[in-house]
């Protein structure tokens, strides 16, 4: 999120990846915002999320609907556990809900803001209502967080530039990157991820790429009429 984006706009859609408790695959899981715009950013973020309500995702009011199994809130919970003791900070969060009691299946929409960029929770996919929050300074600076994990499925840009989102498009490590959006999808395009995101691509002509075994056969010259 660049200082020159529509900032409450970009803080909506950065609280809807808290949907589903996290379990979708394109789902982003790092806020990358430019440092200057930190606490306005940070305001409307923590606005929208407190308007989350969690419950059954059969209720029209939910928006965050609770995780797939009792071992997975564990997981989940492990992980916001073992980044307070490497000193990371937690803003929101950080606690299992006392919806559905002790066997409950949900946990409060988190976020953190790592020590640093080695910490567990940057560097790993924990697949729940969990988010990182880092600052850069500039596109150089955005560019080098965005690269530094092994995964690289899907990326949101925000920004006012045309310029800046096609710089960044470009440099940014990933198989689908939206701006200023997120989830539009042209069914006929090729999706997939990059690095250990995924191998090759669905989509279109794509998929018949993707589901297709090429086979070489060689004959010697000269030893067939």
């Amino acid at each position: 999120v660049f200082a020159d984006a529509d900032l409450d706009a970009a803080a909506k859609k950065a609280s809807v990846m808290y949907d589903d408790s996290g379990q979708v695959c394109l789902a982003g899981t790092r806020l990358l915002v430019e440092a200057s715009v930190r606490d306005e950013f940070l305001e409307r973020f923590h606005r929208f999320s407190d308007a989350h309500v969690l419950g059954d995702s059969r209720e029209p009011a939910t928006t965050v609907s609770p995780m797939i199994h009792p071992e997975h809130v564990d997981r989940v919970a492990g992980f916001v556990e073992r980044a307070r003791e490497h000193g990371d900070t937690i803003l929101r969060g950080g606690r299992r809900s006392e919806l559905g009691g002790a066997d409950g299946l949900w946990y409060e929409p988190t976020l953190i803001e790592p020590l640093n960029n080695d910490s567990e929770v940057v560097q790993h996919e924990i697949f729940g209502p969990v988010l990182t929050f880092q600052t850069f300074t500039d596109e150089a600076d955005a560019i080098r967080l965005a690269n530094s994990t092994a995964y690289g499925l899907s990326a949101i840009v925000y920004t006012g530039s045309q310029e800046r989102a096609e710089r960044m498009g470009r440099a940014i490590r990933a198989g689908t990157i939206w701006t200023n959006c997120f989830l539009v999808r042209d069914l006929t395009a090729p999706f997939g991820g990059c690095g250990i995101s995924g191998i090759g691509r669905e989509g279109g002509d794509y998929a018949l790429d993707f589901y297709s075994d090429l086979k070489m056969f060689q004959v010697l010259d000269g030893t067939t009429n």
